[in-house]
């Protein structure tokens, strides 16, 4: 077994961009060990790179918990996660198979149980995980759209995953310590849309070293809210909505509202003329920031970069004149 779930990643994510869908790599786990259930789990295909039959892997002396050890994929090692074991599944079939992901920058491997299909569905029916659910999950996706009986498939929370089982991946301390300080124009702040928890503290972290004031909100839902809500604040006192918000700062992949729409709605709407959109997002390539230009976005920048995101809040709010 060898396969890329699309033959031209480019041309696929601008088509589900385009019409506003979302394709998601199904598969399971093996048996919950609770429910004795075989859920459906997802991944956004446009972070597999490929699936292959496992390779031999090699364990590594005090590895962490879950972390299997390296495996050679193509001349390059590559670190492999038990995702079964981490989800407390017990797989049911005796194939090795394992989900290749690139984003952030970073290479890794997934062992799963079962491949079983890729699927498109809307943006909005990819609903925020509740407070109960696991914290490795990022949201639940409605399969089969709005039918009463729709097959519901848990989407994990990559970033978070990663930082758990291996934390020195996304360990920015450094680079935060170096940061340039920011000064926003007074009484504004920057509103984050940002649903992985792992990731929206990176993106705190990082606004708390540059001395930004900010508000992180869990999608695009939530920002957009807020921003009718901090609009209506500012003409109540004479205001525009750009005397309460210095700049949005939005990830792609995000339920409820994601990012595109997100921005979409903002640039196309008169009450928020003249607040810039950066677009923070694991998914790189061309395509994306293409599209992300397209919908309007001020600038791109690739997740996790403390200094690349410090700097091009500093250049977007520069270029339009909105540092005092």
């Amino acid at each position: 077994m060898n396969m890329s779930p699309t033959t031209n990643k480019n041309h696929s994510v601008a088509a589900q961009n385009a019409s506003g869908r979302l394709e998601l790599l199904l598969f399971r786990l093996g048996e919950a060990s609770d429910s004795k259930q075989r859920e459906l789990f997802g991944i956004n295909v446009f972070k597999v790179r490929e699936i292959v039959v496992a390779p031999h892997i090699t364990s590594i002396v005090n590895a962490p918990a879950h972390a299997l050890g390296l495996a050679n994929v193509r001349g390059q090692l590559i670190p492999v996660i038990d995702l079964p074991g981490l989800a407390g599944c017990v797989p049911q079939t005796d194939s090795k198979i394992v989900l290749v992901t690139e984003f952030a920058r970073t290479t890794q491997a997934f062992l799963v149980d079962e491949v079983v299909e890729i699927v498109q569905l809307e943006w909005r029916h990819l609903l925020a995980a509740d407070s109960s659910s696991s914290v490795l999950l990022s949201g639940i996706a409605r399969i089969d759209g709005d039918a009463p009986d729709s097959r519901l498939a848990q989407v994990l929370d990559v970033e978070q995953i990663l930082r758990d089982v291996l934390p020195g991946g996304h360990n920015n301390s450094d680079k935060n310590s170096s940061l340039a300080k920011l000064r926003l124009p007074e009484g504004t702040v920057v509103l984050v849309a940002e649903d992985s928890a792992v990731a929206r503290m990176l993106v705190e972290e990082s606004l708390k070293a540059m001395g930004v004031q900010f508000v992180a909100l869990k999608n695009g839902r939530e920002v957009w809210d807020r921003l009718i809500s901090l609009q209506a604040e500012a003409v109540a006192q004479g205001k525009r909505a750009r005397d309460k918000v210095a700049l949005v700062l939005t990830d792609l992949e995000m339920p409820e509202m994601d990012g595109f729409t997100l921005t979409r709605n903002i640039k196309q709407d008169a009450r928020f003329a003249g607040i810039p959109v950066i677009v923070y997002s694991s998914l790189t390539g061309t395509a994306s920031e293409g599209h992300a230009s397209s919908v309007g976005a001020d600038a791109y920048v690739a997740k996790f970069e403390p200094h690349e995101l410090a700097d091009s809040i500093a250049k977007t709010l520069a270029e339009r004149h909105l540092l005092p």
